[in-house]
C-alpha cells in the first residue's frame, strides 16, 4: 500500500514538475497573461486619435482596436489600465500591466528596461505655416522665425543639435536654418500665435504631424509645408520574457501584413503612418 502510494506520489511530483517546468518556459508574463485569461494594457484618456474616452465615456483609439486585436489572437480579453506617462515609461510595472501602448520611441537608453516586439507607428515632424504663406519648400524657412515646443526635438532640430536615439536610426537632414527659434510650453500655444497671420509673431510652427492636422481639422489657418524627419513608434514590454515579446511581433507583423494597421491608420488619423516615409 505504501509502495503503491509512494510511486503514484512520485508521479505525480515528476508530472507537476514537467508541468511547471513547462510554465516557467513560457515566462512570468505570459504565463500570467493565460492563467488570468486577461491581457492588461497601460493607455492614455486622453491621447488623441491613439486613445481617448468616446462620447460614451468608453476608451476608443488606434491603439485600442490593435490591443483587442493582440488580446484577441492571445486567446484573452483585454482589461486597460490609464497610469501617467512618467510611470508607465520609468518601468518597473511589477505585474500591474503586461504591455504599454503610446508609440514610445525605442531608443537605445530605453532598450536597458523594454524590450520592443513590435513597431507600428512612424510620427512624423513635420513644419506647418499660416495658410496665406508664400512658402512651398522647407528651405523657404531659412533666416524665418520659427516656433517650437520647448526641450523636445523640434527645438532641437530648429537649433541644429538634434541627434536621433532611435534604435537603427538613420542620419537627420537640417532642411534650412532658421533666423530665430522661439519656444513655448507646447506646439499648441505656438499654434495660437501662428494663426495671427504670416509672419505677424512666426512664421513657421514645427511639430508632431497628427498633432498638426487635429489643429488644422479644428479650424486653425494653417497648412502643414513639408515633413523634416519621422520616429518609430513602438509597443513597449519589460524586459525578461522572450516568448511574450515574440508572440506580440508576431501578430503585429500579421497586422502589417494583411494591411490591418494601414486600416486603422487611416481611419484614425486620415493618413497611413504605418509605413517610414
Amino acid at each position: 500500500m505504501n509502495g503503491i502510494v509512494t510511486k503514484i506520489g512520485l508521479a505525480s511530483l515528476a508530472f507537476a514538475s514537467v508541468v511547471c517546468s513547462t510554465v516557467a518556459n513560457a515566462g512570468e508574463v505570459l504565463d500570467r497573461v493565460l492563467a488570468t485569461k486577461t491581457l492588461t494594457v497601460a493607455v492614455g484618456t486622453d491621447w488623441g486619435a491613439m486613445s481617448h474616452l468616446n462620447e460614451k465615456h468608453e476608451l476608443d483609439g488606434d491603439d485600442i482596436e490593435i490591443a483587442n486585436r493582440i488580446a484577441k489572437y492571445l486567446g484573452v480579453q483585454v482589461k486597460f489600465v490609464t497610469p501617467g506617462w512618467d510611470l508607465i515609461a520609468a518601468g518597473k510595472w511589477e505585474g500591474r500591466w503586461d504591455l504599454a501602448m503610446g508609440q514610445m520611441t525605442p531608443t537605445q537608453a530605453r532598450t536597458k528596461k523594454f524590450d520592443f516586439p513590435a513597431i507600428y507607428f512612424y510620427g512624423p515632424v513635420v513644419a506647418v505655416v499660416h495658410k496665406d504663406s508664400k512658402a512651398t519648400k522647407l528651405s523657404d524657412l531659412n533666416g524665418k522665425t520659427v516656433g517650437v515646443g520647448a526641450g523636445n526635438i523640434t527645438e532641437s532640430y530648429a537649433n541644429h543639435t538634434f541627434t536621433p536615439g532611435w534604435i537603427n536610426a538613420k542620419p537627420v537632414h537640417y532642411e534650412f536654418t532658421p533666423g530665430q527659434v522661439k519656444t513655448y510650453g507646447s506646439s499648441n500655444v505656438a499654434f495660437d500665435d501662428l494663426r495671427l497671420g504670416d509672419g505677424v509673431r512666426l512664421d513657421a510652427v514645427l511639430g508632431d504631424d497628427t498633432i498638426s492636422r487635429e489643429a488644422i481639422k479644428s479650424g486653425y489657418p494653417m497648412k502643414v509645408l513639408g515633413q523634416l524627419f519621422s520616429a518609430p513608434g513602438a509597443i513597449a514590454v519589460e524586459k525578461g520574457d522572450k516568448e511574450f515579446s515574440e508572440k506580440i511581433g508576431t501578430v503585429v507583423n500579421e497586422m502589417k501584413k494583411d494591411g490591418t494597421l494601414a486600416k486603422l491608420s487611416v481611419k484614425w488619423f486620415g493618413v497611413d503612418y504605418t509605413v517610414e516615409k
